[in-house]
């Protein structure tokens, strides 16, 4: 018989009956011919067992407590027993963080394309976390795995399925890395550190990633190293860098307070501030384009805001027969670059 009850300490005391120990009963055992006890002049005292008057000291002591049969044990809490053990992250039993997911979510992304990894893994491998391929591009990418596995980061050989799963898209062209996003570049900091030959687009809402994308392409083959913009990470989606085709590596964010405050500091930094206009402004082809410049440019469908388009010091357009309303914007910024390079280098 068991019964169990907390005392005042918290710990659960565990009790079992102890037998009379008057009586001496019990026999041998039939089978095993053990269990018989010796006669009461012959025991021994166990081993640790109190001698003489010790003993009898001993038993008179407790059965002046009133000689209770039940004997207690002590053991700690059971919840200290059940405690759930720490995984240290190796299981999927382990305790996850929700706010560090969610900080880990926002700082990191995944670009695909094999020319846009190739360029981001020659630049920059370290900002590389995980990586996926498909069997046929691996021997163009012995470099990067054989840098990923020294280095200890996680890849795997996957078919186009699981690779569309792990990029997001069916159009990954066999390669997708999770990578660090990188943060934008302060105005002031760009100011600091530029050349007296320097072009900088300005993107007012430009948000679709073909044409990010397109614009970044345009500027790395003509130079332009700086893209002012409201939100860095733009410039860093899959779509945008795939469409870069691995120009997206040669171009840095700029980022300010407000989209006009950064116009206003380049213009304090002595660029001129260049706008576009389809109906109105310098032909293009008659325009001597500045030095330092940025060039600043909105959407194809309502062009830029009032207040940024009051920020300039020289409007531009480009010529043509007039029969369609105006050009895509990653277009547009191809042909102004062409003529900005044309003049200075």
């Amino acid at each position: 018989m068991s019964d169990e009850f907390k005392g005042k300490s918290g710990k659960v005391k565990v009790m079992f009956v102890r037998g009379d120990e008057s009586k001496d009963n019990r026999g041998q055992n039939p089978r095993t011919g053990k269990g018989a006890r010796p006669a009461a002049g012959d025991r021994r005292p166990p081993r640790g067992e109190k001698k003489g008057r010790d003993a009898r000291d001993s038993r008179d002591n407790r059965d002046e407590r009133g000689g209770s049969p039940w004997r207690t044990v002590s053991r700690g809490p059971r919840d200290a027993a059940e405690a759930t053990p720490d995984h240290g992250g190796i299981s999927g039993k382990s305790y996850i963080d929700p706010e560090q997911l969610r900080r880990q979510r926002l700082e990191e992304t995944r670009v695909y394309g094999e020319h846009a990894c190739q360029a981001l893994w020659l630049s920059r491998p370290e900002a590389i976390v995980r990586a996926w391929f498909v069997q046929s591009v691996t021997p163009r990418f012995r470099d990067a795995l054989k840098y990923l596995a020294a280095h200890r980061k996680a890849y795997h050989v996957v078919d186009d399925a699981e690779l569309a799963k792990a990029s997001g898209t069916e159009h990954h062209g066999g390669v997708c890395f999770l990578i660090k996003k990188r943060n934008g570049t302060l105005v002031h900091e760009w100011i600091a550190a530029a050349d007296e030959t320097d072009c900088v687009l300005a993107l007012e809402d430009i948000g679709n990633p073909h044409n990010l994308g397109g614009i970044m392409r345009s500027c790395a083959h003509f130079g332009a190293r700086g893209v002012l913009v409201n939100d860095a990470a733009l410039l860093e989606s899959g779509a945008a860098v795939r469409t870069a085709e691995g120009g997206a590596e040669h171009v840095k964010a700029i980022t300010a307070d407000s989209f006009v405050d950064g116009l206003d500091a380049f213009r304090r930094a002595g660029y001129t501030i260049v706008t576009t206009s389809s109906h109105q402004g310098v032909p293009l082809a008659r325009a001597e384009l500045p030095r330092k410049m940025v060039l600043v440019l909105g959407q194809e469908r309502d062009g830029l805001s009032d207040s940024a388009f009051q920020q300039g010091d020289l409007s531009l357009s480009i010529g043509g027969t007039g029969k369609v309303e105006s050009l895509n914007v990653s277009v547009a910024t191809g042909i102004l670059l062409a003529e900005w390079w044309r003049q200075h280098h």
